[in-house]
C-alpha cells in the first residue's frame, strides 16, 4: 500500500501508525533516506492494501475509524486529508486493510506462469522482499530467486528440481507466504518471534528449479518441443512420471560430485523422462543457474525439497560438518521425518554443496506415495515440514 509523506512524518511514525516493524518499512523503501523525507514522497507500507469506501450521510471520520478498528490518522495519511471534518456523502475514501490471509493458493498445481503471478503478488504486498532472475530454463522461462531478511546467517531452500514433484513448489510458497504474514502482523509461528528470524537470517528461495519440466507434466509438451519430447517419452502422452528437464536430463544428477559414478550406473544412456545425468556435469542451464547462485553466495546451509518418503538425507562422503547432525536431530524432532545420514547416491545438488563447501546440506523427501503426490496430502505435508522450515532459520 502506498502513502505520501506529510510535513513531520517519519518512517518510524508510519511503523507505529500501521503497527508494522520499522525494519520492514525501511527495507520496503530502500531507495529512500529515512532522515531526508520530504512532503509528497511515496512510501510503501508492507502487509496492507487500500480498500475503497463510500461515505454515508451519517458518517464521520471517527465513526468510520472506530467501526473498522483503525487509527483516524491512518485514514487521513492514506487519503491526504487535511481536515477530518469535511466528509462529503457519496465520495470515495480509501481505508487501509491489514493482510491477514494468504494469497498463495493451493487448490490447483502451480505451473511456471502461476508461480510468476504468485511471486509478483507477494512482491507487491511485501515490498521488503527481493526478487531476481538467476537464470533461464532451456525454453527461456525465468528461474526466480526470492530473498527475505537481512541477517548474517544465510539459508537457501529450493523446490521442483524434479518435474513431477511440483507439489514442493506449492509447499515452499505457502511456507513463505505464512512467514511474510507473520512478519507484518507481528505474530509468532509455533511460539517463535519471526521478526527476530528476519533480523538474524537472510533466506534465499528458488521455488521452481525446473519450470519447463513442471509445465510439461501439468500441460503436456509445447509445440516447439513436441516431437523431441514425444520421442524421449516413447510416444506416450502420459507425463506424470517425468522428472527430467525438457531435454530429458535429470537435473538432480547434474552436479560434479562423483558424477561419473552415476553416469556409469544409470540405466538411461540418452535423454529420458528420469535418471539420465546428461553428457557431462552442469550441461543444463537450470543446473548451471543453481550452481552459479551457490558459488556467488556464502550460504550457511541449503535445503532441497523433493518427494516422497517422509525422510531426509544429510551426509555425503564424510564431508558434512558436525553441525549437520545437530540440525538433523532437530529436523527429525519437529517433523517426525526419518533422518538418514548416507545413501548410495551421487551427483545431486545437496551432494555437490556438501562436498564443495563442507557445510550442512539436506534433501527433504516430503510425503508418501507415488509421484506426483496428490493434493489431498498437501495440508499434512505443510504441517510437518513447517517445523523444518523454522528450525533451518533459528538454529
Amino acid at each position: 500500500m502506498e502513502v505520501r509523506v506529510r510535513e513531520g512524518d517519519s518512517l518510524s511514525y508510519f511503523g507505529r501508525l500501521f503497527m508494522i516493524p520499522l525494519e520492514l518499512i525501511v527495507d520496503s523503501n530502500e531507495n529512500i533516506d529515512p532522515s531526508s523525507l520530504k512532503p509528497g514522497m511515496k512510501i510503501m507500507i508492507p502487509g496492507y492494501v487500500s480498500i475503497p469506501y463510500t461515505v454515508k450521510e451519517e458518517d464521520t471520520l471517527w465513526k468510520i475509524a472506530n467501526a473498522k478498528n483503525l487509527v483516524m490518522d491512518s485514514i487521513m495519511v492514506l487519503n491526504q486529508m487535511k481536515n477530518p471534518n469535511k466528509l462529503v456523502p457519496g465520495e470515495i475514501l480509501y481505508l487501509p486493510e491489514r493482510i491477514t490471509q494468504q494469497h498463495v493458493r493451493s487448490k490447483l498445481p502451480f505451473s511456471s506462469k502461476i508461480l510468476m503471478k504468485q511471486i509478483t503478488t507477494l512482491k507487491r504486498f511485501y515490498p521488503f522482499i527481493n526478487v531476481q532472475t538467476i537464470g533461464k530454463s532451456v525454453l527461456g522461462n525465468p528461474i526466480q530467486e526470492i530473498r527475505i531478511g537481512k541477517g548474517l546467517k544465510k539459508v537457501h531452500m529450493n523446490a521442483s528440481f524434479h518435474a513431477n514433484e511440483w507439489i514442493t513448489t506449492m509447499v515452499l510458497m505457502n511456507l513463505v507466504n505464512h512467514y511474510l504474514i507473520s512478519l507484518t502482523n507481528r505474530s509468532a509461528i509455533r511460539g517463535i518471534n519471526t521478526i527476530n528470524l528476519y533480523n538474524e537470517t537472510e533466506l534465499s528461495l528458488v521455488p521452481m528449479v525446473n519450470p519447463d519440466g513442471v509445465d510439461l507434466v501439468l500441460n503436456g509438451p509445447p509445440a516447439s518441443r513436441h516431437d523431441d519430447v514425444m520421442n524421449i517419452n516413447e510416444g506416450s502422452n502420459e507425463f506424470v512420471h517425468w522428472k527430467a528437464n525438457i531435454r530429458g536430463v535429470d537435473l538432480n544428477n547434474q552436479f560434479p560430485a562423483n558424477w561419473e559414478i552415476e553416469q556409469a550406473r544409470k540405466e538411461p544412456k540418452s535423454p529420458a523422462p528420469r535418471d539420465y545425468p546428461g553428457k557431462s556435469p552442469l550441461s543444463e542451464p537450470e543446473a548451471i543457474a543453481m550452481a552459479d547462485m551457490i558459488k556467488g553466495n556464502p550460504f550457511d546451509r541449503i535445503l532441497a525439497l523433493h518427494t516422497q518418503g517422509e525422510e531426509f538425507y544429510w551426509g555425503y562422503e564424510g564431508f558434512e560438518p558436525p553441525e549437520s547432525e545437530i540440525l538433523a536431530k532437530e529436523f527429525e524432532r519437529v517433523s517426525g521425518y526419518k533422518s538418514i545420514r548416507n545413501i548410495d547416491s551421487h551427483a545431486g545438488f545437496k551432494d555437490w554443496y556438501i562436498q564443495e563447501y563442507k557445510r550442512p546440506g539436506f534433501t527433504i523427501e516430503l510425503g508418501r506415495g507415488i509421484n506426483p503426490l496428490p493434493l489431498s496430502q498437501f495440508d499434512d505435508i505443510l504441517k510437518k515440514v513447517e517445523g523444518i522450515f523454522l528450525a533451518s532459520l533459528y538454529l
